[in-house]
């Protein structure tokens, strides 16, 4: 094994109770895959289960750490072929030490490691299916279908789970649809003090008196910063700052691209690249609208439900994930994947609302977000599902328990 990715087996066996899950995914970095991972395996040690995630290690381990949860480091980040062999081993390492009950698979690479280890160990297999991934070619098509063979295939919405019927092959009773959650605890205006916002306007030096327009999510060109600021363009008569708030994650060349087309188009003052955000809660806060400007559509993109949780106005991209989580012109807006013209359209709209009409919206958008896409309703749906499939088991030992017994009478008499 790589120096410094053995798993910490000896000695080691995972404390709580059953079931034990374990949950792979290749890092413990900001992502919806790793969020989610992270949520489960919190929620099933609260619930009195044993939860172990396997991953090359990250930020998000603290948060493990803190919700006893063990963390097995593992050279999981990786796709090349060799590695991944070696990594079926180390994994099935991990299950015969810690007596898995269930392997939880929420990337590819690593999900073709798993499959195998929990063959290999006898245990059951879960995929979370968490993008519409890019299957160019009956290659690659290959490649992601790894993600339908749990015996489980969770989709995050209901756009996935279509995605999933429409492009592979697999029965359809294995399908289960579980919206991703977002912390109604952290995204909570009333929970979110008055010093925090100053905190953060203070060393974003935002100015007073203008609109903020967000866009939170990493610097990568399918998240549609570029878009934005094309559509800022063309709100030549409206006060506002443009932030992109996120984390360039080594993609320099993309962030100085963008500030140069800010710069272009005369806006080098109207838009700020702060980088990661540490208090997403007070960012919104501080937002007069929420930007989702995704090229391409996303699975989820909990963004739309942590605005509306927060009472923000959003204006999102008409595909994808987005679609689910709103009521069009009630709690969100949407335009034309694309275009900046009809997100500018969009825009000028939203900034453009009444203080009526944005208590309105604030009130339906909160109450909407609260009622449909809490963690806890994931966490459950989840938990649920990991039931079904030990009880399943259960069924099919006792039945085969009670076969046994009329078969050796039946050969007795014979």
């Amino acid at each position: 094994m790589t120096k410094g990715h053995e798993p910490s087996i000896a000695g080691e066996a995972a404390k709580g109770g059953r079931p034990v899950v374990l949950q792979v995914v290749p890092r413990l970095v900001t992502g919806g895959a790793e969020r989610g991972a992270v949520d489960i395996a919190v929620a099933l040690a609260e619930a009195g289960g044993t939860s172990l995630v396997a991953s090359e290690g990250g930020p998000m381990e603290y948060e493990l750490k803190r919700g006893g949860v063990t963390h097995i480091r593992l050279p999981l980040d990786t796709k090349n072929p060799f590695a991944m062999y070696r990594n079926v081993a180390r994994l099935a390492a991990v299950i015969r030490a810690h007596d898995v009950d269930i392997v939880h698979a929420r990337s590819r690479a690593p999900a073709w490691s798993a499959a195998a280890a929990a063959r290999r160990c006898g245990c059951h297999f879960v995929t979370t299916f968490h993008g519409t991934y890019n299957f160019s070619n009956r290659l690659k098509r290959a490649y992601n279908a790894i993600m339908t063979r749990g015996e489980l295939v969770i989709a995050n919405s209901k756009f996935i789970a279509a995605h999933i019927r429409e492009n592979y092959r697999m029965d359809p009773a294995r399908l289960r649809v579980i919206r991703r959650g977002i912390d109604l605890d952290r995204f909570d205006p009333q929970r979110v003090s008055a010093e925090r916002v100053i905190q953060l306007a203070n060393r974003w030096r935002l100015p007073e008196d203008v609109s903020i327009i967000l866009l939170p999510g990493r610097l990568t060109r399918w998240k549609g910063q570029g878009l934005l600021i094309e559509a800022l363009a063309r709100l030549g008569d409206v006060d506002y700052l443009c932030v992109l708030a996120g984390n360039d994650q080594g993609r320099s060349g993309y962030r100085a691209e963008l500030e140069r087309l800010a710069q272009r188009h005369g806006l080098a003052n109207r838009v700020y690249l702060p980088g990661h955000c540490e208090d997403m809660a007070a960012a919104y806060m501080l937002a007069d609208v929420v930007v989702s400007a995704s090229i391409d559509p996303e699975a989820f993109g909990r963004v739309v439900s942590e605005a509306q949780a927060m009472g923000c106005p959003v204006v999102a991209a008409d595909h994808g994930g987005a679609r689910e989580q709103i009521i069009e012109d009630r709690t969100a807006f949407l335009f034309k994947p694309g275009d900046a013209d009809a997100l500018a359209a969009a825009l000028r709209h939203a900034l453009g609302l009444s203080a009526t009409e944005r208590e309105l919206l604030s009130m339906e958008a909160r109450t909407h977000a609260r009622a449909n896409f809490s963690k806890t309703q994931m966490c459950k749906a989840t938990l649920a599902a990991y039931r079904e499939l030990l009880q399943a088991e259960a069924s099919a030992e006792l039945e085969a328990g009670a076969r046994r017994p009329a078969a050796s009478s039946s050969a007795a008499g014979s």
